[in-house]
């Protein structure tokens, strides 16, 4: 039976270097012991230069995995997304929908979206061995 907790967050209650990575020079491997609010403790590995940037590549990927779960059961959530980002122009420009610069537009503003994807997940899988 786990003991309930005396603090209102999570909290990392061990943090020890596990070995350097081969494949990148200056990250390491860190097992971080989790202490969650129901009073369960367990570990999770964390890669990083130190050990503040392995903390916060941890937090960013346990983030990252809710926000995947909340648009896997609500694809409407990423339509609405694009639906805002294709109104923007037209609110802004009044009828630009039939110009060359609506296209320029649309094709900037997808390059960006998916630019901005894959910026976040190589930051997310650096480091990892």
């Amino acid at each position: 039976m786990a003991k309930k907790s005396k603090y209102t967050r999570r909290r990392a209650i061990k943090c020890e270097i596990v070995e350097r990575s081969a494949k990148n020079p200056g990250y390491c491997k860190y097992d971080i012991t989790i202490a969650e609010l129901d009073g369960t403790v367990h570990t999770q590995p964390a890669y990083g230069k130190d050990m503040q940037d392995a903390l916060s590549r941890l937090m960013n990927t346990e983030r990252t995995v809710k926000i995947e779960k909340k648009i896997e059961k609500n694809p409407f959530i990423f339509f609405v997304v694009w639906l805002a980002l294709m109104a923007v122009p037209v609110i802004w420009h009044g009828d630009i929908t039939y110009t060359p610069w609506f296209i320029l537009y649309m094709f900037v503003s997808f390059s960006t979206i998916f630019l901005v994807a894959g910026l976040w997940q190589s930051y997310l899988e650096k480091g990892r061995n």
